[in-house]
């Protein structure tokens, strides 16, 4: 692998002074070029909007319980000097996408879940990078620091992750080899523990995770040693296995038809039984009127009943009024005035003079005093009197 500007101490010393003060540890520093577009676009390289030299600096920051990671852009001044221009934390990288319309492979976008102005998403950036292994060198960085300190990954557009993997794989021991000799100066201790450490940073995978990948390589790619056959041995798999679900799915279509058939036969029935059930309501409907109507009907009786009840008690208690005992009665028209019948004669007119006090005004009902036979009652014991 060429050298690359990542390897360049005095870039990294310029962005330490860059940040100084700010208690931030600069895991990784190389140059690149920024320009404008959208995902899924290759930006216009037109008036005012000329690439730009940038440096990107990943930036790391020891907490008490965790630790935070950046992502700093830095532009040169007119005097040459570095300064940091924007931030960005790794905690809202949401996307990293390669423009596939780039040739070389070389520029990326980073997509920022916080970049709103005012409820728009901003534009993001495109950074271009000299070479693809540049570019594989600090993406590996960002999607490493994302894993290990983060604990979670951003979506990956446009970069075949076993080619990565691969290539991670291949220039690890470069990559710890040039660091070695930048710290030359260091123990022979230190340099192993300073390789282990960038072995396990750069590694895209875990352990488990490389042997499960290698596994899989042997069992497709026996015969092939690069990544870009092992992808399109996948792709024809998926092709096989799309097809194969399409005549599946073709292959259910006499079921689809028979399921169809069942279900217009079942709306059938069921308009069939909304029809019956219209005529059964109609009927119910006429037979709940009738049974109204008679229940009516039977409430009435019921009351006439009652009503002519107390009215035969009452005429039953007005007759009695007016009967005359067949004694008195025959006493006072045709009986003796003999001492043995003196005290029957006395009842008998004790009783017809009660009688008559009693058919008389306000004694008797006012109801009573115009009904026939009160009349003619009251005219038979005047009569009576008469004699």
């Amino acid at each position: 692998m060429a050298k690359s500007s990542a390897d360049d101490d005095e870039l990294r010393r310029a962005c330490e002074a860059a940040i100084e003060g700010t208690k931030q540890k600069v895991t990784l520093s190389i140059r690149v070029a920024k320009s404008r577009g959208i995902f899924g676009k290759t930006g216009k390289l037109g008036r005012g909007h000329m690439a730009k030299a940038r440096v990107l600096a990943i930036t790391t920051k020891e907490k008490a319980t965790r630790t935070k990671a950046f992502l700093r852009v830095l532009k040169y001044s007119n005097g040459g000097v570095l300064e940091a221009t924007k931030i960005y934390k790794l905690k809202h990288l949401s996307k990293v996408e390669v423009v596939t319309t780039d040739p070389s492979g070389c520029t990326f976008m980073l997509g920022f879940d916080n970049l709103r102005v005012r409820s728009h998403t901003v534009t993001p950036a495109q950074w271009t990078m000299r070479n693809v292994d540049d570019r594989n060198r600090l993406l590996l960085c960002i999607i490493n620091i994302c894993k290990d300190i983060l604990g979670r990954l951003p979506k990956v557009v446009g970069i075949d992750v076993v080619e990565m993997a691969l290539w991670a794989k291949e220039n690890t021991s470069t990559i710890s080899k040039q660091q070695g000799d930048r710290k030359s100066d260091q123990v022979a201790a230190e340099e192993v523990e300073d390789d282990m450490k960038v072995t396990v940073e750069r590694d895209m995978v875990c352990q488990a995770e490389e042997e499960d990948m290698e596994a899989l390589l042997d069992t497709y790619v026996m015969e092939i040693g690069e990544a870009e056959a092992f992808s399109e041995r996948l792709k024809r798999e998926l092709q096989a296995l799309e097809a194969a679900n399409v005549h599946a799915i073709l292959g259910t279509e006499v079921l689809v038809s028979e399921v169809l058939q069942g279900l217009e036969s079942a709306s059938n029935i069921v308009e069939d039984m909304d029809e019956w059930l219209g005529i059964f309501n109609m009927k119910l409907r006429h037979m709940r009127e009738d049974i109204e109507s008679i229940e009516t009907r039977n409430n009435k009786l019921e009351l006439q009943s009652s009503n002519n009840k107390l009215l035969s008690e009452e005429l039953d208690k007005l007759v009695e009024r007016l009967r005359i005992p067949p004694e008195y009665s025959q006493c006072l028209t045709g009986g003796s005035f003999e001492e043995s019948h003196m005290h029957l004669n006395i009842s008998s007119c004790e009783w017809l003079t009660r009688a008559l006090h009693g058919l008389e005004m306000p004694n008797l009902d006012s109801n009573y005093a115009k009904m026939r036979a009160v009349s003619i009652d009251f005219l038979s014991c005047f009569l009576i009197r008469c004699y």
